[in-house]
């Protein structure tokens, strides 16, 4: 019985270590699955992060590649905008060249009025000289010599008138600076007449002017200003040609804060569908031989240069108009040299 006893009593026990057993076994059983769990959520993470490190380093790729493009587009960027400052460089530089061009061909076509013009100062200093020395050989040096100095002085007077002719010619001739300054518009207009009045003389070509009493003056550029207006006294001289009645009209006067001078002539006007046509550079109504096309393209050039406008209105069988506008220089100085 005691045996009984003790055998009940230790299966009890080992009942009871069984069912401990089987906790433990629970336990250990949910702990591993957790630590499995755990162990998955860990090997995600870590691929998760080996993503996010190839990421990254294709990115700083990227980056790397993105920076070293960028250094190329930077370089190529400058050397582009060395080659732009280079080109626009020389094309201001081949457009002074035109100018002058320009210029010089404007002086070659004035030259026989310039010569005829200097003509008469030279005839009269030799008159002048002349009557001098047939006064001094006829031995009134000491009883006249008011009357000689008289001649001498006259003689010099007309030096200095065809000095002044030679002095216009050199300045005009000059390749022109890019400095501005006060420049009275009406004295620049009149320098380009004096050029020009013995060819319209010689033409018969009747030239009106309408200025205001009051100076206008203009930040400009009086060289450009006057070949401007050259180029366009020149083509209303050649549209006039064929006219019956030869006239040109100049009028100056202030608009606002413009200033604008119309120039109009009486030829036949410009002929239809060119009116569009006629600033660009080598176009030309003209036979061929008479015109370069360059006159007008240049005198757009250097309105636009001074802030200015240009435009023409034609008038079929009454002539053409051309009306520049030039800002107004604001306060009281006005123009020096001219």
């Amino acid at each position: 019985m005691h045996i009984l006893s003790d055998l009940n009593t230790l299966n009890r026990k080992l009942t009871d270590q069984r069912k401990a057993m089987i906790h433990i076994l629970a336990d250990y059983e949910q702990e591993r699955s957790r630590l499995a769990k755990q162990t998955e959520r860990l090997y995600n993470s870590r691929r998760a992060l080996m993503h996010i490190l190839q990421d990254s380093h294709q990115s700083n790729l990227r980056l790397g590649n993105s920076r070293k493009a960028m250094i190329h587009i930077m370089s190529d960027l400058n050397e582009t905008t060395e080659e732009v400052k280079r080109r626009e460089l020389e094309l201001r530089e081949k457009q002074e060249q035109l100018v002058q061009a320009g210029k010089l061909a404007t002086l070659g076509e004035l030259t026989t009025g310039v010569a005829h013009e200097l003509n008469n100062p030279l005839n009269n200093i030799g008159l002048f000289v002349g009557n001098a020395i047939d006064l001094i050989e006829l031995g009134m040096a000491d009883t006249n010599p008011e009357r000689i100095l008289q001649e001498l002085h006259s003689a010099m007077q007309q030096v200095r008138k065809a000095t002044e002719i030679i002095t216009h010619l050199r300045t005009f001739g000059r390749a022109a600076s890019v400095s501005r300054q006060p420049v009275v518009i009406t004295a620049v207009i009149e320098n380009a007449l004096a050029l020009m009045q013995e060819q319209f003389r010689l033409r018969q070509i009747t030239v009106t002017m309408h200025f205001p009493e009051d100076q206008l003056v203009v930040m400009g550029n009086a060289i450009q200003l006057e070949q401007v207006f050259i180029n366009l006294l020149t083509n209303a001289r050649d549209a006039l040609t064929n006219a019956i009645y030869k006239s040109i009209t100049i009028e100056c006067l202030q608009r606002q804060d413009m200033i604008e001078v119309t120039i109009a002539d009486s030829g036949p006007g410009i002929p239809a569908g060119y009116e569009q046509r006629i600033f660009d550079p080598f176009f030309t109504t003209k036979e061929v031989g008479t015109g370069t096309g360059l006159g007008l393209s240049i005198t757009y050039g250097i309105i636009k240069e001074h802030q200015g406008t240009i435009i023409v209105e034609n008038h079929p069988g009454q002539g053409a108009v051309f009306v520049v506008q030039l800002p107004i220089q604001s306060g009281e100085s006005t123009a020096g040299e001219l």
